[in-house]
């Protein structure tokens, strides 16, 4: 029992923690973040709760809802990307300005419009997070350059040859393993930090985003 309530004491303690720095990012928009990412490992779970190795080492017991919706995240070539497939790609400025991207994840058909726009995002210090249509793919050498294009803007984007690409399909919970990489959406509801979806990966690969 004593296990248990100090997992779970730690549990709050961490999303509250992640909860005012994803607030913090928001107050300029006064916009109260309505979902939190927490990315690490699976190390327990069964059909109600998981325990959760967040990246930063917090151990964080998590409910998981009824309407859960899991998704496998894996590895494709880039020539799955086609003109026009609605993508997401978390990205880094270099020197001078060009975004060069660290993943690239190409949404089913499904999923298209997810999160549309470019904003800022909290995979590494820095980063940003564009999520729109491919309008042309550019061969530069052994890399890619991706121009897309969202509502209200556009970006180019740089892929280089080893970066991650990935898709997602649907998942069930049998991919909820001991060990498996994942990234949880989950919300503060009665105090229990909540899982409202899922991306993991299989067979140890962990999803880039």
């Amino acid at each position: 029992m004593y296990k248990c309530n100090r997992c779970f004491i730690t549990g709050l303690f961490a999303l509250c923690s992640i909860l005012v720095t994803a607030f913090a990012q928001n107050s300029v928009t006064n916009q109260l973040p309505q979902m939190v990412r927490l990315r690490g490992t699976i190390v327990q779970a069964d059909l109600h709760s998981m325990l959760f190795r967040e990246r930063g080492g917090e151990l964080i017991s998590i409910s998981l809802d009824q309407q859960l919706i899991i998704q496998e995240v894996y590895p494709i070539e880039i020539e799955k990307i086609e003109q026009n497939s609605f993508i997401g790609t978390a990205a880094l400025a270099d020197k001078n300005g060009h975004l060069v991207a660290l993943e690239v994840h190409v949404f089913p058909e499904s999923m298209r419009g997810t999160g549309e726009g470019h904003r800022a995002w909290d995979s590494v210090p820095g980063s940003t997070m564009t999520n729109a249509s491919v309008d042309e793919l550019i061969r530069v050498g052994k890399s890619r350059e991706l121009h897309l294009k969202y509502k209200g803007g556009e970006k180019n984007v740089l892929v280089p040859d080893n970066v991650p690409i990935v898709t997602y399909r649907p998942g069930d919970a049998g991919l909820l393993v001991p060990g498996a990489n994942a990234v949880v959406m989950a919300t503060d509801r009665d105090g229990k930090p909540t899982a409202l979806r899922i991306m993991v990966g299989r067979d140890g690969f962990k999803p880039p985003m």
